[in-house]
Formats: C-alpha cells, structure tokens, sequence
C-alpha cells in the first residue's frame, strides 16, 4: 500500500493536521522503511525515496499545508535524532545577525498565523538569505546590525552602499525582476523590523527600493488556489468534467485550447526519458508541447468512454451542433460556471468571479514555486561545492535536461497534491 494511493484505504495527507502526520509517518512511512531495510528513527528518507515510494504528497502537504521541509517535521515534530547538517545554515556567521533574522521570522509566524501556502516561513527565510548571502559576498562579513545599529559610528553612506552592493549582486545572479523584487520587499520588512524595535537607525534597503527597475505589476493576476482546484476536482462526476478540470489547473490550457482538444494531438507512449505530451500546430506565446505531468488517467478514461466508435470524430469535448465539430468556448465557460458552483466555490476570489482562466494562472503559479523548490533544493549541493548560492549551481552546473527533470519533480508534487 502507498501512500498516495487516492483509490486505497491509505491516508489522505493534505486533510492531516501535524499530530495526525506524526501518526500516520508511524503507521505508514515507518513500515515502508523498514521493508526496505531502513531504521525508520535514525534513516532520514531522501525526497526521491518518499516519491518513490508513494509519498510524494506528504512533502508537498508539509510545504503547503504546515509551512515546513520534511527535514523540519522529522528533527521538529517526530524528535528524531537530526544531523548537524539538517539545520537552516544562514549565510552569515555573524550570531546577532542570525538571532535577529531568526527573530524576525518567529515574530512575522506569531502574527500573521494561519500562515498562506504562497507566504511561509520557510519561503522568507530562503528569500532573507538569498540577501545575506549576497550581501556576505560583496561587502567580506555577514554582520547586517552593526552598519546601521543606533549606535554605531557608521556612516549612513556607508551602510546604504553595502547594502546597494548585495542588490548589485543580486541583480547580476538572478534572473526575473518578480524574483528580485521579492527578495527587496522581505528586506525591506526586516530592516523595519529592527527600526521598529529601535535596533536600527535607518532601513538601506527602502533606497536600493528606488535604485533598480525591478516593478512588476500591483498584483498577481488572481489565480485558483489548491483547494479551489481540489474542491472542482472533486465535484466532477463524470470523465469529461474531470478531464476539464485537469486540462485547465493540471495542464495550465486555455479554455479555447481546451474546448478543441482532439485525440490526435496526444501522445501517450513517448521515447525514453520523456514524458507523456500534448502537442498544438500553432499556439499563441506558448509551446508547441505541454508536457502532462498528471491526469494521463483522466484523458485515458474519457478516451475510453467513446472506446473508438465509427461515430466520433476525436474531439474530446465533441458537438454535434457545432460547425467545428467540438463544443464553443461559450459552452466551455457555462459547464465550468456549473462545476465551480456545484464545488461550491466562493462567488468572487480576489474580488473576481471564477473563471476557467484562473485554472491556467494556477497552473503558471505552480510551475514558478516548483523551479523556485527545485533551486533550494540545490542548497546543500552549493555549500558543498563551495559556490556562491544554488542559483549559480542551477544555471552553470546542471544542463537543461537535468533542469527539466528537477522542474517536473517538483511539479508532480505540486499537482499530486492540488487533486488528492
């Protein structure tokens, strides 16, 4: 029995609160170990094993559900014995700066609680470190108090040029103005932070604010959230609404791409290596191919219902009333007013109502944290290797391939759990 097994009597993780995880690790994860060989209280399971196994929801219900690394749950929640290494190692060897970094992001959990998926902890901290690390690198020390300490003798210039220097840093390793801009803004609330509790006489960062292009839009188009897209999943009750669903949130489609699928566009037994796929001839500012990295299921069993009869034409969502042969947009737009009203979906989401168009962003949503999970996933093959930060490991050290394979990891998980 695994533990993802959605038809099976095994756990459904993503509706656990932590002590029930516990639980459950015992009842389930820990007999798996042992079958394979391995000490379920001393033996921390890598990633790969977890996926391997049949897990892969745990670690994504731990990151988006409980803000925490299955390292975190296993040193923190289960008390087993943790190695040196399973610490958060800061870029910084400078304690007071750590302790007010670490104090900062204790004192943002107690009062923003419950903590959103999209905003946790463990994601300020990655984002908090990114910074220090550049700001270590380009200024030869990792103390971030002392240049801008009330008490210190150090020039206001002074201090606003490091931190100027990290930000010149940053702007040269990373790519994306959104990434840069997150790092800033997480900067600029810790610098507040220490003036707030008069530990700092001024915040640097609110002048690297005005120094470099980085806006982005206000807002981010509002997308669905996992739940909004479990929640549809779950309310389909037939292939075609399930295939609609997964189309949308687990392939990030367009409503009009989606309306027109044909059976001719899939291939399903690609070569070696590669993954089932969904191949458009022409497509606006996108891929020719979209891998499907969940719901092959789905598309197999709505191919099943029509079970090659001499009548259908190929179309997925078919019409006899269309000209085209497969249903309009309109009607695409009208069967999801239904199943998100059947789901029981707010009526507005970000102040708009929802639309199958939120399916495709949460999708776009899910694939950025996945590469973003993947990069700190490199944190400790960095520190080993002595480089700079994991963004540098990520584009110098790993071709594409090995890139791509990282990113749909990732997603798998993210995916997994959305429809679990």
């Amino acid at each position: 029995m695994t533990g993802d097994d959605p038809g099976g009597d095994g756990p459904k993780w993503t509706l656990l609160d932590i002590e029930e995880l516990e639980a459950v690790y015992w009842d389930h994860v820990a007999p798996a170990l042992r079958a394979d060989g391995r000490d379920p209280e001393s033996e921390r399971p890598s990633h790969q094993w977890l996926r391997e196994n049949g897990f892969r929801t745990l670690i994504y219900t731990l990151r988006e559900h409980h803000d925490r690394t299955f390292s975190e749950f296993w040193a923190e929640d289960l008390g087993l014995a943790a190695s040196a290494d399973d610490g958060y190692e800061w870029a910084s060897d400078d304690e007071a700066t750590v302790d007010a970094l670490e104090s900062f992001l204790e004192k943002h959990a107690e009062r923003n609680e419950p903590i959103q998926s999209a905003r946790t902890v463990r994601t300020y901290r990655y984002r908090l470190n990114r910074y220090v690390r550049a700001y270590t690198d380009a200024n030869g020390h990792g103390d971030l108090l002392s240049p801008v300490a009330r008490e210190s003798n150090h020039p206001d210039t002074a201090a606003i040029d490091q931190c100027l220097d990290a930000f010149d840093r940053l702007n040269v390793d990373l790519d994306g103005a959104r990434t840069k801009r997150r790092i800033l803004e997480i900067t600029k609330e810790f610098y507040a932070s220490l003036l707030r509790r008069r530990r700092a006489r001024l915040n640097p960062a609110e002048v690297a604010d005005g120094a470099f292009s980085w806006n982005v839009d206000d807002g981010d188009p509002v997308h669905l959230e996992p739940d909004h897209v479990r929640a549809l999943y779950r309310a389909a009750e037939t292939p075609e609404e399930r295939l609609l669903v997964v189309a949308l949130c687990g392939w990030g489609l367009r409503s009009g791409e989606v309306a027109a699928l044909h059976a001719s566009q899939f291939v399903l037994d690609p070569d070696e290596d590669d993954v089932p796929y969904v191949a458009f001839d022409e497509r606006k500012n996108g891929p020719g191919t979209v891998s499907l990295l969940y719901g092959v299921a789905d598309l197999e069993d709505r191919l099943d219902e029509f079970g090659g009869a001499a009548e259908w034409n190929g179309y997925l969502f078919p019409s006899s009333e269309s000209e085209t042969g497969h249903i309009a947009r309109q009607t695409l737009l009208s069967r999801f007013d239904e199943l998100a009203e059947r789901a029981a979906l707010p009526a507005e989401i970000g102040g708009e109502k929802p639309v199958p168009q939120m399916g495709r962003r949460f999708w776009y949503t899910a694939y950025s944290n996945a590469r973003d999970a993947a990069i700190q996933d490199l944190e400790d093959v960095a520190a080993e290797q002595g480089s700079s930060s994991p963004e540098v490991v990520w584009r110098k050290y790993l071709d594409e391939e090995q890139r791509r394979k990282m990113r749909r990891e990732q997603m798998r998980d993210v995916l997994a759990g959305a429809f679990s």
